[in-house]
């Protein structure tokens, strides 16, 4: 699979990794669009939020507990965050591999797009 996310996780591309575990990957954004700008990586390849199945239920709560914990030891927790899934072309997703983005570390406007 030609996988950037996959790759990143499997190390053959480094990356700065914050957490890993059994089913995720946390590393630093290349690209930040805040202060503080991470990705949520799940082990499993999916490649959308749409192409996610009722099987994938636990690993999609995890991917945002993780998120959040992360965004706690940061210290973004108390300010506030933004947790951000673009899906699909239109939705802003590059990378076809379903992940999390964590923001924080200045103030978001509403509506985002």
């Amino acid at each position: 699979m030609d996988c950037l996310f996959c790759k990143i996780i499997a190390g053959e591309i480094p990356a700065e990794r914050l957490y890993e575990d059994e089913d995720c990957v946390i590393i630093r954004d290349i690209e930040p669009q805040a202060p503080t700008h991470v990705l949520v990586l799940p082990r499993k390849h999916i490649d959308s939020l749409d192409k996610a199945a009722p099987a994938d239920d636990r690993l999609l709560g995890k991917l945002l507990l993780a998120a959040a914990d992360l965004a706690r030891r940061e210290g973004s927790a108390d300010a506030g965050y933004r947790v951000v899934v673009n899906t699909n072309a239109d939705g802003g997703q590059t990378v076809f591999h379903l992940h999390v983005h964590l923001l924080s570390g200045r103030p978001f406007i509403f509506p985002p797009g």
